[in-house]
């Protein structure tokens, strides 16, 4: 006769305290990237034509928008999106440029009072081979960080933490913004 011991199976909790991130498996594997460059299948490009709790938009702004990362490094990962489909900063007017800055400065201190990171990854992937998971739209990324977030999970398990569902932290952005220091954004 054969014991299984209940906390070896997949998904029952054990020792280890094991955690379970099988969302992000459409992310590992490709399935939510678009199958060509095209606006019609940029998803910062569709997410504006929908409602903003239906695509975790945070803020919108004339030239640009500011959404919730679906795949976030930390909790209040944010993007900055302009409205238009270009690829690459320099195809950003200099209005565009000065609403992607303003709206990460904003983001930053949005997010210092929501969440009080100790600090923030600023940034942009320019092209696939630099890192950006849809190349053909830019955007610019916003990490909180805190001390001690980088453990072992994300060498070992190639997994993140995140302590907040998504929608609990669109919530509590959006209502923060309205308080944001930065008033001439609207």
């Amino acid at each position: 006769m054969t014991i299984i011991d209940p906390g070896s199976l997949p998904g029952v909790p054990d020792a280890f305290q094991r955690l379970w991130t099988p969302h992000r498996m459409v992310y590992v594997g490709g399935q939510n990237k678009p199958v060509d460059a095209s606006a019609e299948a940029c998803p910062f490009c569709q997410a504006p034509k929908s409602a903003d709790t239906d695509n975790l938009i945070v803020h919108r702004g004339q030239a640009a928008y500011v959404v919730l990362n679906l795949y976030p490094y930390s909790p209040g990962h944010l993007l900055i999106c302009p409205f238009r489909h270009i690829a690459d900063w320099t195809d950003a007017t200099p209005a565009e440029r000065a609403e992607i800055g303003e709206l990460t400065a904003t983001a930053m201190q949005v997010l210092r009072s929501v969440s009080a990171p100790a600090g923030f990854n600023l940034g942009m992937n320019q092209g696939e081979v630099a890192g950006a998971g849809i190349a053909a739209h830019l955007h610019q990324h916003v990490v909180p960080r805190w001390a001690g977030d980088a453990n072992f999970l994300p060498v070992v398990a190639q997994t993140r933490a995140v302590p907040q569902l998504l929608s609990q932290t669109q919530d509590l952005l959006v209502a923060a913004w309205g308080d944001a220091v930065n008033p001439s954004l609207g």
